[in-house]
């Protein structure tokens, strides 16, 4: 029996998991795709890959009789956060992940609610992705590494083994991090860049090796 299914998000992370939807659907049919979801008015209505804009969060409330799981495709971090805390104050939903076909996913990795896998995505073993982490292609995770739970993780970053990527982080494109290193949460790595010591919460770093160009106070996250 096929899963209804709806993307919120209808920029370039949720056209991305339309992607993956479709491509899912060609290898194993899994879902009944009904449309997307996203909170701009004047975007009710339009079609996106030939699929509705259904409506935004009182679409869910009207539709709570029907068994419907949702996707939150929203590459930045804070947003997606905060849409998921307001879609689980005003509705019973189930947050689906969804994991590309071609992504290698070893048998002792654990993957959250919500969260997505691109294509070329390659998880090797005892690997933990928390709820609602994007996972971009070609991005590398290997053994005992923990992704905490609204991380975004761009295209062909390169995370080591025993590596703790906290709350919130956002992993710039191409990024690195070496063996055993942690970064705190609601921090950012600039594209590119090599870690090789630990990096505080809520600082942006950039360059090789990693140097903080900014510091933020704890809960900046909150006011955004």
């Amino acid at each position: 029996m096929y899963k209804n299914l709806v993307i919120w998000g209808i920029g370039g992370m949720g056209r991305e998991a339309h992607q993956i939807v479709e491509d899912i659907n060609v290898v194993a049919p899994e879902f009944n795709f009904l449309g997307f979801l996203d909170e701009k008015r004047e975007n009710h209505g339009c079609d996106v890959h030939g699929f509705p804009v259904l409506g935004g969060l009182e679409w869910l409330e009207q539709h709570s009789d029907i068994d419907v799981h949702v996707v939150i495709a929203i590459g930045n971090t804070i947003a997606r956060k905060k849409i998921i805390a307001r879609i689980e104050q005003s509705c019973d939903v189930k947050f689906h992940k969804l994991v590309h076909p071609q992504a290698w996913i070893g048998n002792r990795v654990v993957i959250g609610d919500g969260a997505i896998i691109c294509a070329g995505a390659r998880l090797t073993t005892d690997v933990v992705i928390g709820k609602h982490v994007i996972v971009n292609v070609g991005a590398a995770i290997f053994h005992d590494a923990h992704i905490h739970d609204y991380v975004t993780v761009a295209p062909s970053v390169n995370i080591s083994g025993a590596v703790q990527v906290g709350e919130g982080c956002d992993l710039g494109i191409g990024s690195i991090i070496i063996q055993g290193k942690s970064i705190g949460p609601w921090s950012i790595i600039g594209a590119g860049t090599v870690v090789i010591h630990d990096v505080a919460s809520d600082v942006t770093v950039v360059g090789v090796p990693a140097k903080v160009i900014k510091t933020r106070q704890p809960g900046w996250h909150h006011g955004l």
